[in-house]
């Protein structure tokens, strides 16, 4: 069976409008089988952006593993000063991503890339919401390479549920990073890293 942190093509396509709000604004995106939470907004993604003081963030941002482009879309409509990067490994969701930041007028960069393969830029802010189904491996190159890609006083945020072993990711992350738990919500730890100069 296909998963969403694959690129399969073959896929039978259903495409759909769905809205969800954030912070008292509607968005409306659009959806399609084989990518990551088709029918809705997604909870861990909503508690992630619940606890990132998003007008606060400043220069470069990554949204990794972008899906259908939701957080990114949120984080450029709420600061309009940021430069965002959109990247995912799924090109259906890709192509989503592309048509709803032009819907919800938000600009944005979007790129294929499995993880950090395509990325040459260093960013002050890298969010994620890390695919667990892709197992382990795919996981921990999300949140550790992540400090390859930051400049020294960048950002990692990312939501993990506590039963997908955020307890010993933390505990691998903190030989790199500064990590604080910045909210439990539902089973959902939202973390912060900071790089260790």
């Amino acid at each position: 069976m296909s998963q969403y942190f694959e690129n399969d093509k073959s896929v039978k396509s259903n495409r759909k409008l769905i809205n969800f709000s954030f912070n008292d604004r509607e968005y409306y995106v659009y959806t399609d089988n084989g990518v990551f939470s088709k029918d809705r907004f997604d909870y861990g993604t909503k508690v992630l952006l619940e606890n990132i003081n998003i007008n606060n963030l400043c220069g470069k941002v990554l949204d990794l593993g972008c899906g259908i482009g939701v957080a990114g879309i949120i984080l450029g409509t709420i600061n309009k000063d940021i430069y965002i990067d959109m990247i995912d490994v799924n090109e259906r969701a890709l192509e989503l991503a592309k048509e709803n930041i032009l819907l919800n007028k938000v600009k944005a960069n979007v790129f294929i890339s499995n993880v950090y393969d395509k990325v040459t830029s260093k960013y002050d802010c890298i969010i994620t919401n890390p695919p667990i189904r892709a197992g382990k491996n795919v996981v921990r190159k999300f949140l550790l390479e992540a400090k390859d890609h930051l400049n020294d006083e960048g950002i990692l945020y990312f939501v993990m549920r506590k039963d997908h072993g955020v307890k010993s990711m933390i505990k691998e992350l903190e030989d790199i990073y500064n990590v604080k738990i910045i909210d439990r919500d539902k089973g959902f730890y939202v973390i912060r890293c900071n790089k260790k100069i």
